[in-house]
């Protein structure tokens, strides 16, 4: 499998855990204290780190630094909507699209090789 392949697929699943850690809470764990969302939050959180950290050091030897922050930004973006409308159940959002396209642009820029 490429490189950029493999390293997409690891950011795909790190951050998953990480929009988990970040947001499942606010619906989870409403009832309990922030310190105890916290705490949970910064386990969940460390299955992220587990797998991002592998993913940037594999990306790192084919891609730029930019590559690979752009290519993360993008990601997020892929994971934290679908989170959002069916998970969160937040509705859908026109700015959403834009936003999408906003990142595109970047991902053309990073990535052209200019």
């Amino acid at each position: 499998m490429p490189v950029w392949l493999t390293t997409a697929t690891m950011l795909v699943f790190s951050n998953l855990f990480m929009t988990y850690a970040w947001y499942g809470h606010l619906k989870t764990l409403e009832n309990k204290p922030w310190y105890i969302a916290a705490l949970i939050s910064w386990c969940i959180a460390l299955g992220e780190y587990m797998i991002q950290v592998p993913a940037n050091r594999i990306g790192y030897t084919k891609l730029s630094l930019g590559e690979l922050k752009i290519m993360q930004e993008a990601i997020t973006l892929m994971v934290f909507i679908p989170f959002s409308i069916f998970f969160m159940h937040q509705s859908f959002k026109l700015d959403y699209i834009w936003a999408g396209l906003c990142i595109v642009g970047a991902v053309f820029f990073i990535f052209r090789g200019g």
